[in-house]
């Protein structure tokens, strides 16, 4: 998605040979306008495929994931990272390991809003080992209901999660797909990615 890479050349910020920050428009601050674009193509990509709920993890997947289901006009759940006095009881959980946070979590999904009807979507704000995407889908698979795919904003080419999942016939539609960081440099994957 051109308007994305555009968005990244020019605001992201490479830490590391791994890292790349975009809390200017994606992790911290939210450009809405990107989002709703971002919403859309999501939407787009998916919208034969039956959706009747788009799952994401909070809090970073929160705004492109509400932007695409508010498109595909189906409502929006985030996993809860912890739980809470009102979100104790009746859980689908799983473990996921943060790449970046160097931490794992046990997210929760009431089972309130999840169930066997559900066709899922879910979305990630980046996708580097895979781990988001898998403790979803979990997460799906305990409820009973089908994965659709994933819709990815930001992929990191050169770590293994893209490859991870899509040897596992998981559906990856990621907007941009970054194929190196070295030398502080954003380099972009050109090619299709298939299995």
């Amino acid at each position: 998605m051109e308007q994305l890479e555009q968005k990244i050349l020019r605001e992201g910020r490479v830490l590391s040979e791994s890292v790349l920050k975009v809390d200017s428009f994606l992790n911290h601050q939210i450009d809405p306008q990107l989002m709703q674009q971002i919403g859309d193509e999501f939407a787009s990509r998916f919208a034969s495929d039956g959706i009747t709920k788009v799952l994401t993890l909070e809090s970073s997947g929160i705004a492109p994931a509400t932007l695409a289901a508010l498109r595909l006009g189906v409502p929006v759940i985030f996993a809860r990272k912890k739980t809470s006095l009102t979100l104790a009881n009746g859980l689908y959980t799983a473990e996921v390991y943060s790449y970046t946070k160097k931490e794992t979590n046990t997210i929760s999904v009431s089972k309130d809003y999840l169930s066997h009807d559900d066709r899922v979507l879910l979305i990630d704000d980046f996708l580097a080992n895979g781990q988001a995407v898998l403790g979803l889908n979990e997460v799906i698979n305990q409820a009973g209901a089908s994965l659709a795919g994933a819709g990815v904003v930001i992929e990191k080419g050169f770590q293994d999660g893209g490859k991870l999942l899509r040897e596992q016939g998981i559906r990856v539609e990621s907007l941009a797909i970054i194929s190196s960081l070295q030398n502080k440099t954003i380099t972009f994957h050109r090619e299709e990615v298939t299995v």
